[in-house]
This record gives structure tokens, C-alpha cells and sequence, in this order.
């Protein structure tokens, strides 16, 4: 069994690079493919999942929200999905709003990888639903006195993600969920 996932930039690779042995089943094998951003990423997709062809795959699509509407984008990625005849074994998830909006869903993770004291904040109005948040890379940056970098930032954060729907980024809690459930549908 083999899971593909589409990324649009190194950092989400990075993340899920760390993820998804924790949380796959033992008989899956991955490979993160990481795109030049997201318009790159939307001109390929379609063509990248019609030519794959190894059997027993399954695809996971992850790509940011930013500033679009997140049923828009979502339902663009779908149409190419259907396209490729690989809608059956094909998960799409955004990122509301950007990768970063996960990790702060889980201020205690930042707190451990920076050495900084943080975890306290989750309660605060503003950590509750880390999804609202539209500048997230600029509030971990902020928090982390500029030290968080994307590529390095996720390699020293996600190590310590918890994976148990505690995160207050519900598109992260809802990522993980569909590649459990991705998993279960393999041909």
C-alpha cells in the first residue's frame, strides 16, 4: 500500500515527512512531492495523478487556503481530482489559512522546539480557532523572536505536534483524520 501526497511548497513536505510515519498503518509506504507553490501545484496536479500508475496508491492533495475561499479552492482541486480518474483513492485538504496555522494550533510544540514559554496562551481568545487567523507566519515569527523559518521551522516544530485532535486548528485536526480514512480506501 502506498500514499502519494501533493504538496504545494517544502514546508508542508517537511511536516508531513515527520507526520505520517506516526500515523500511517504499517503496510503503507509514502513520498511527499513538493511543488514551486500553489500555482504550480494547481497547473500540474491533474497530469501528475493521471500518469501515476503504481497500483494499490492512494493521493493526498495539501494545499494552502491564503487569501482565497477555502470551498473555492478545495472544489477547483476536486474538479482536476475527478479529471484524473483518481477521485476514489484522492483526498484534498487545505490548509486554513496557511501551514503555520497548524502549529499554532499547538502552541506547546512551538514552545518546546524554540524554548520559549507559550503553551499558557492556547486558552486565549486568540489560540482558540488558530484557523481565523489570516497572518499566522507573521505571529510565529513574531513569537519566536524571527528565529521560525519555514523548512526549519517545520523540521524543529512538528516532531512534537500532538496527533490527538487536541490541535485548535481544525483543518490540521482534519487532515489527519482523512488520510486515516484515505487509507482505508486503497483499490
Amino acid at each position: 500500500m502506498h500514499l502519494v501526497c501533493f504538496t504545494e511548497e517544502r514546508s508542508a513536505k517537511k511536516m508531513l515527512e515527520i507526520v505520517l510515519p506516526k500515523i500511517l498503518p504499517d503496510n503503507f509506504s509514502f513520498l511527499v512531492i513538493s511543488f514551486e507553490g500553489k500555482s504550480d501545484l494547481d497547473k500540474q496536479i491533474e497530469k501528475k495523478l493521471k500518469n501515476y500508475q503504481r497500483p494499490d496508491t492512494v493521493f493526498l492533495i495539501l494545499r494552502d487556503q491564503d487569501a482565497a475561499v477555502c470551498t473555492n479552492v478545495k472544489q477547483q482541486l476536486l474538479n482536476k481530482v475527478r479529471n484524473s480518474g483518481k477521485a476514489k483513492v484522492s483526498l484534498v485538504r487545505i490548509a486554513c489559512h496557511e501551514l503555520e496555522n497548524f502549529y499554532l494550533g499547538d502552541l506547546s510544540a512551538i514552545e518546546q522546539a524554540f524554548n520559549k514559554t507559550l503553551a499558557s496562551s492556547q486558552a486565549s481568545k486568540k489560540f482558540r480557532d488558530v484557523d481565523k487567523l489570516t497572518n499566522a507566519k507573521q505571529i510565529l515569527k513574531r513569537i519566536t523572536n524571527k528565529k521560525y523559518q519555514p523548512i526549519s521551522g517545520s523540521k524543529a516544530i512538528t516532531p512534537y505536534l500532538k496527533l490527538n485532535n487536541s490541535n485548535t486548528s481544525v483543518s490540521f485536526n482534519m487532515l489527519l483524520l482523512g488520510i486515516k480514512d484515505l487509507c482505508q480506501r486503497v483499490p
